[in-house]
């Protein structure tokens, strides 16, 4: 450690968002919980189905959004800790390739879900338009053709902290929308959409339902971490798990 650093550290005390180890932002234990590879979790919500009954809209995640997992990613959204950002975005970039295949058949616009803007002013930005980038990245190095694509827009509503599902819903409704000038963009266009983290669904079907009404096809989603549902067993971390 430099001499730097350890001023650094005195003025301005680091500890892992996630624990609260001392002098690191984001632990080896804690960033472990995000190094197991994405998982499907659709069935963790009902707000998923698709209309011609061909099944719910495929979702991967990383992680539990409990513990650790769910303090960090509180902090990074509402406690300005914007140094989880970069391992964030890495851990999505590594797991992306593991999409399965009929998802990366061919090229891909990666969407991120729109914010406020009240959360952009406080956050200084979409802090989701940085993980669509990582997942873009990551399936690029994996030799798809992909790319992240900033094209909704929240027209009103308030942020979704704290509201329930049928809440959570209404503050959605009709305000996600492709605006005019990127509508021929996403015309005939695959996309997979990208968020923080899957809580009732709302989010993510709002997004689809927006960028389907623009031509865009939607093929999954894919979101940092996801809430467990009231009969989902938690996911281990792979460091915990028996199998």
């Amino acid at each position: 450690m430099t001499f730097a650093r350890e001023l650094l550290g005195l003025l301005v005390p680091v500890e892992c968002a996630g624990c609260g180890l001392d002098d690191v932002a984001w632990c080896a234990a804690c960033a472990d919980r995000l190094a197991g590879g994405l998982w499907r979790c659709e069935d963790r919500v009902p707000r998923l189905d698709r209309m011609d009954g061909s099944g719910p809209l495929p979702v991967w995640t990383l992680a539990d959004c409990t513990g650790p997992v769910r303090r960090a990613v509180v902090a990074w959204k509402d406690r300005g800790r914007f140094d989880l950002t970069r391992p964030f975005v890495a851990a999505l970039a590594d797991a992306a390739p593991g999409l399965s295949s009929d998802v990366v058949a061919g090229p891909l616009l990666v969407v991120p879900s729109p914010s406020t803007g009240a959360a952009r002013r406080r956050r200084g930005g979409n802090l989701v338009d940085a993980l669509a980038t990582g997942v873009a990245d990551g399936l690029a190095l994996g030799g798809v053709v992909a790319a992240a694509a900033p094209v909704l827009v929240r027209t009103r509503g308030h942020d979704q902290v704290g509201l329930g599902a049928r809440a959570r819903t209404r503050n959605l409704a009709g305000h996600v929308r492709v605006p005019t000038r990127h509508v021929a963009r996403l015309a005939g266009r695959r996309v997979l959409v990208v968020d923080d983290v899957l809580t009732t669904g709302a989010t993510i079907a709002a997004c689809r339902s927006a960028l389907e009404r623009a031509g865009a096809q939607v093929v999954g989603a894919v979101t940092l971490a996801s809430t467990p549902g009231p009969w989902a067993a938690p996911r281990l971390p792979r460091a915990q798990s028996t199998g």
